[in-house]
């Protein structure tokens, strides 16, 4: 349900909401919070809540450091884990300088206006991020260790998995806050879990990632556990992605749209690749290094999952739980807009294992930038990276 600013303020008086917090996101993706009670909400919804944005990454300086959150009303949601009486509920907020405009470096609304050019050209797309992440176990103080919860491996059941029943809270909790989940799994690694939830609109999407996060990190933490969504946690062990899964509403620009990212990728993956541990991640364990294609080949960058329609789509493989889901699908939005203006098409698919493929196949293929250097220098000289987001966020990851 999408609720209005009437609603929101009306749901809060009857249902005994003694604290609303609004979300925010920094540059690279972390959630904040501020806390307001009821009587601040109509000052929120109509003047915004004022923060220090020289205290979060990406926002700027102590100069223009007043900022305001505006909280989006549809975003809104009760917290499950906190008390039913005296509840806790949360909106997404827009952040916005004094005067209304927005503010550059506010990621959400850059996803928000990509979604809108993309409509503009006749696109509508949809997204389904399959995040993967650890849970180890905590010392005596409750502090996090890098020892796995369990020993299981892919898709084993109890007693071996012992997470079963943290991805059935972490289910349950996602449900009574909206989000549908579809699976859920023991990965590959000791103690790496999968939860995959139900496609939807890019800002739906991107805001459910930032929630299955929260409620993650919340479940594991309830349970004595760590949650550790880093794409690299342990050494000789496989690595946690956030494939993305795409579609667009004309089913027939679909080729044009992997073809705009095929083109785009290289400059874009400092924004899906964001740290040093996610290039120890690239190339090793289903994770890709080779820009390339295929039906259903999970060594290539991009696959297309066996689907009826009208459920077709395309995974994107290389994107990490580290990125950004704002810029991650902004830019897949944009890079899918130019392949589709310029009628791109993308090169033969691939239909070989590219892990054990000879060096007469991977000679003449491109490959993903191996270093989080060699990603910032692709992404500070591309014009499409200059054209679609600010310097300042520019600057955040590649100036660091």
């Amino acid at each position: 349900m999408k609720f209005t600013t009437d609603d929101v303020l009306q749901y809060v008086f009857e249902d005994d909401v003694k604290f609303i917090r609004l979300a925010f996101c920094d540059v690279y993706g972390q959630q904040k919070n501020i806390a307001i009670v009821p009587s601040e909400l109509k000052k929120a919804f109509h003047e915004g809540i004022a923060i220090d944005g020289s205290a979060i990454a990406g926002f700027g300086g102590e100069v223009r450091s007043d900022l305001f959150l505006r909280p989006d009303p549809s975003t809104l949601v009760r917290l499950p884990w906190r008390p039913e009486s005296g509840k806790v509920v949360r909106m997404f907020c827009d952040v916005t300088y004094p005067d209304g405009t927005t503010l550059a470096s506010d990621t959400r609304s850059i996803l928000k206006k990509a979604v809108a050019d993309a409509e503009a050209a006749g696109l509508r797309f949809s997204f389904g991020p399959e995040m993967e992440f650890y849970l180890f176990k905590t010392d005596e103080d409750g502090e996090p260790t890098t020892v796995p919860y369990d020993r299981a491996g892919y898709m084993d059941i109890a007693p071996a998995d012992k997470g079963e029943n943290i991805r059935r809270d972490i289910c349950l909790t996602l449900e009574q806050m909206g989000i549908q989940p579809e699976s859920s799994h023991h990965e590959e690694g000791p103690g790496q879990n999968e939860i995959d939830f139900r496609y939807s609109d890019p800002l739906t999407a991107a805001d459910h990632t930032i929630t299955f996060r929260n409620v993650v990190n919340t479940v594991a933490w309830r349970s004595g556990l760590w949650a550790d969504f880093s794409p690299k946690p342990l050494k000789n062990k496989p690595g946690s992605g956030m494939h993305i899964n795409f579609s667009v509403s004309d089913e027939a620009k679909l080729n044009c749209v992997i073809a705009g990212v095929m083109e785009r990728i290289r400059e874009m993956t400092v924004f899906m690749n964001p740290v040093e541990s996610s290039y120890e991640r690239l190339g090793s364990s289903k994770a890709p290094v080779y820009i390339s294609w295929s039906s259903e080949n999970r060594s290539q960058l991009i696959r297309i999952p066996a689907a009826a329609k009208p459920f077709v789509r395309a995974e994107l493989r290389s994107a990490d739980s580290a990125a950004n889901p704002y810029l991650a699908m902004a830019l897949l939005i944009y890079a899918g807009i130019e392949g589709c203006k310029k009628e791109l098409c993308p090169p033969a698919p691939l239909e070989i294992n590219l892990y054990t493929a000879g060096p007469e196949v991977l000679e003449g293929l491109k490959k993903l930038p191996a270093s989080l250097e060699e990603a910032c220098a692709a992404a500070a000289e591309s014009s499409f990276i200059q054209s679609h987001l600010p310097q300042a966020v520019i600057d955040a990851y590649c100036k660091r």
